[in-house]
């Protein structure tokens, strides 16, 4: 059924060349003309002409030994948690080419939104300021007073880089109360301070954001996992990432099947938004049904919220594999996933699977694993003193 290759020498010869092209990634901040894919030909006219180089290309993949795998199951991860220090995870990928457009437009400030620790807007105003511009973000937040705000993990990088942060309520829809908002600012801006604000969507997920996750599929087929991997799962919190992905392996012919684990809204809401990025990209012929796998059933108890449950499994794989996921989006997404193997194995084209790490790992310090590790630490005597030489401490 596949080619016979030994995947994990491959996947060391791929980390050794993503660490050589980190040193070597000249191009970091510089715009560089974009030709996409040979096998993008059906939608290259309205493919952007040129890109913004903000992340550290071509991220190791691995394998990953997690915790009660399911037999039979051979698990990798891509660890796109590595696209760059502050500006790690998927969003940045999506921010090359939103930022790129943005300056083609002669913006002076970017606006977008998300949760009040959301990973999206964190990238978005760390890579805006890089690259000379205003940051405007709509944070979902319990509170509308600015001086309850916790100034921890995400948020705090984002007021870091002197991005002006407009509190909205929590359960605030994304169509029918964040986009006006959204456009009321952006009119105020334009009207008081003649300032061009450039709208960036929920999650940088539009036919342009899109575009960096077809780029990222030809660089896994670069990397020459393909072979052998039948399966990709990835979290799915706005749909440009999936969506990406599941276009890049049907136009490249790839028989690789995509999975999105929704860890916010569901399947038709996913669906219709996928298909909404598809005809922007000028995609016909196929819909959002046919080349992605929503996965349904795991957000738990909302979005950005999380239980002891999910948490203690966050600090399991950590303690057992070295690798940290983030609560709101690659734990429930790999919990997931690790269920479905389990309970619906034929949901899986084959079994050797690879999880893309979207990162996020800022969101987790906002303090809610302080209880439960806290616990743990206490329990397994992980802290220990040694203040006395005349009281050692027993190892």
């Amino acid at each position: 059924m596949y080619a016979h290759v030994n995947l994990s020498r491959l996947c060391t010869r791929v980390s050794l060349r993503a660490s050589m092209a980190t040193l070597c990634c000249s191009n970091y901040g510089n715009i560089v003309s974009y030709k996409p894919p040979a096998w993008c030909s059906s939608i290259s006219e309205k493919a952007p002409k040129s890109r913004l180089i903000l992340s550290q290309m071509k991220t190791p993949i691995v394998p990953w030994n997690v915790p009660d795998l399911p037999d039979g199951f051979k698990l990798y991860i891509k660890r796109d948690d590595m696209t760059g220090g502050t500006l790690m995870g998927n969003k940045v990928r999506k921010l090359e080419f939103l930022l790129e457009d943005a300056k083609l437009q002669g913006a002076d400030a970017v606006i977008t939104c998300g949760g009040i620790q959301s990973n999206h807007c964190r990238a978005t105003a760390i890579a805006a300021r890089e690259v000379g511009l205003k940051t405007y973000l709509l944070l979902r937040s319990n509170s509308e007073d600015p001086d309850e705000s916790r100034l921890e993990g995400n948020l705090l990088l984002d007021l870091l880089v002197d991005a002006t942060v407009v509190l909205v309520p929590k359960r605030a829809g994304y169509v029918s109360q964040l986009m006006p908002r959204m456009q009321h600012v952006v009119d105020e801006l334009k009207e008081k301070k003649l300032m061009n604000v450039y709208q960036i969507p929920l999650g940088g997920s539009n036919g342009v954001g899109t575009w960096g996750y077809v780029e990222a599929y030809r660089e896994m087929m670069e990397q020459e996992v393909f072979s052998q991997i039948s399966d990709v799962v990835v979290p799915c919190g706005s749909g440009g990432t999936s969506c990406g992905l599941g276009l890049a392996s049907y136009l490249s012919g790839s028989t690789v099947r995509v999975h999105g684990v929704s860890v916010c809204d569901d399947q038709l809401y996913f669906h219709t938004h996928c298909n909404e990025i598809l005809n922007e990209m000028g995609v016909t012929g196929v819909r959002s049904e046919d080349i992605l796998d929503v996965v349904d059933g795991y957000k738990g108890i909302g979005y950005g919220e999380s239980t002891d449950e999910e948490l203690q499994l966050l600090t399991n794989i950590g303690r057992k594999t070295g690798i940290l996921l983030d609560p709101t989006y690659t734990l429930k997404a790999v919990r997931g996933m690790l269920i479905e193997m389990k309970t619906n194995p034929s949901r899986f084209s084959g079994r050797n699977v690879m999880f893309i790490h979207t990162g996020g790992l800022y969101g987790m310090l906002d303090g809610r694993l302080d209880d439960v590790m806290r616990k743990q630490v206490t329990d397994s005597r992980q802290i220990i003193s040694y203040f006395s030489t005349d009281r050692p401490p027993h190892l």
